[in-house]
């Protein structure tokens, strides 16, 4: 799946985007994303992410259908959709620096090295991380820096950072590293898991909410619930060892 197919694909995702978009404006308060995120969202070849090895070639030519897909390894690549509204809710500028917990096959990284400055991503999974990072070095992302370890310890030695985007859900309460490395006026956009027990597969049962919290100048910090998801959980207590 290339060439034109491959444009014509990405534009049909982005459209179907902006219709779901329009349809949860209840949630998001908003009717349409940011004009520059819906380009990334166009431009980054979401095919070219999903793992040949894990995946049948007739399920890779499905790869811009606004649904979840497994990547192996227990984990998913978001729904096209729930990748752009994180990313609209993170609202990287081009001088910022961002964290990414979670870099799964790496696609919701490259979404956001279009937009920042440099992005930094932590993967628990070390079969997942390492080919993520050979990818978006192969795809010419030289803004991203990425790490194999506990994506719930953040990676304190780059921070503060402008923006922080978590593709799992933490249960019942934001992992605390990540607050103190969010830079006073910084957005941090995180699943958390409301729930009474911890996720197990399947993970229909969660109650889960995405949550945007920001920062003022004193270090206070709010969050405001944005919309019901479904994440897998966010894998606590991993190596800290850095790629």
């Amino acid at each position: 799946m290339d060439g034109d197919a491959t444009i014509a694909a990405r534009k049909a995702m982005v459209e179907e985007i902006a219709v779901e978009v329009t349809g949860t404006r209840k949630w998001l308060g908003k009717d349409c994303l940011d004009r520059r995120v819906m380009a990334a969202m166009e431009k980054v070849a979401r095919h070219l992410f999903i793992s040949e090895a894990s995946r049948p070639e007739a399920d890779r030519k499905s790869a811009y259908a606004n649904r979840p897909q497994p990547i192996g390894h227990g984990q998913t690549i978001s729904q096209p959709y729930i990748v752009a509204v994180m990313t609209d809710m993170a609202a990287p500028d081009p001088n910022d620096r961002v964290l990414e917990i979670g870099t799964g096959c790496g696609y919701q990284t490259a979404v956001l090295a279009e937009l920042a400055a440099r992005v930094y991503t932590v993967e628990v999974v070390p079969e997942l991380a390492r080919p993520a990072a050979e990818r978006l070095r192969r795809l010419g992302y030289t803004n991203v820096e990425t790490r194999i370890g506990d994506g719930a310890r953040g990676w304190p030695e780059h921070a503060p950072y402008d923006a922080i985007v978590v593709t799992a859900a933490a249960w019942r309460r934001i992992p605390p590293a990540l607050l103190d490395q969010l830079a006073p006026g910084g957005r941090l956009v995180v699943p958390v898991d409301r729930s009474r027990s911890a996720a197990r597969t399947p993970f229909t049962d969660q109650e889960q909410d995405l949550l945007l919290v920001t920062k003022d100048e004193k270090g206070r910090t709010s969050e405001r619930k944005m919309l019901p998801v479904a994440f897998v959980p966010l894998v606590e207590g991993g190596q800290n060892a850095r790629r």
